[in-house]
């Protein structure tokens, strides 16, 4: 179900193609289209402190290229759909999960299609039949409760939740390989 192609230097991320979706590296092309999904707060309030200002998703936009993509630190990815950017996602080592963890988001057009479900699985394939990790987690908060109910259809259980400063609770899921 997962087709994997390798992208000659500077990448090391490999693209990755599910039914509808292709996940490719970013190219500095996509700047407006990340900034612009980075932008939405119906996206962001739900990913890390929250929305950020421009200039800072301008900045975290190079950052993929100068440190994660330069140093091969984690896989990101742009997500398209018929060519166009719709999306982010990541598989990345975290201490506060000890493993690693999935991120994505996409825009809100693309929301209560499916499209999510077949992301996350596409990057815990990844996990697990390319990067080899026995275990894939995910960090929700407690409100998002739409990420959730999808992690837990594809096989996300609850394992702790993590009390955050401002009083909000985030939600630690982990799913297993089946090959361990």
């Amino acid at each position: 179900m997962l087709d994997v192609a390798w992208i000659a230097w500077p990448f090391v991320t490999p693209t990755l193609r599910t039914e509808r979706l292709v996940l490719d590296p970013y190219t500095p092309e996509d700047e407006e289209g990340f900034v612009a999904l980075f932008q939405d707060t119906r996206v962001t309030r739900w990913i890390g402190d929250g929305p950020a200002s421009e200039a800072e998703d301008r900045a975290l936009f190079g950052r993929i290229f100068t440190k994660v993509y330069a140093q091969d630190l984690f896989d990101v990815w742009a997500v398209r759909r018929d060519g166009l950017l719709i999306g982010h996602a990541e598989i990345k080592p975290t201490d506060q999960v000890q493993g690693h963890e999935i991120v994505y988001a996409l825009t809100p057009t693309a929301w209560g299609s499916g499209l999510g479900t077949e992301l996350a699985e596409a990057i815990v394939a990844y996990g697990f039949d390319v990067l080899g990790l026995a275990e894939v987690h995910a960090t929700v908060a407690a409100e998002n409760t739409a990420s959730l109910a999808l992690l837990k259809r594809i096989g996300f259980e609850h394992v702790r939740d993590i009390g955050e400063d401002d009083g909000s609770i985030t939600r630690v899921l982990t799913r297993r390989s089946v090959r361990r």
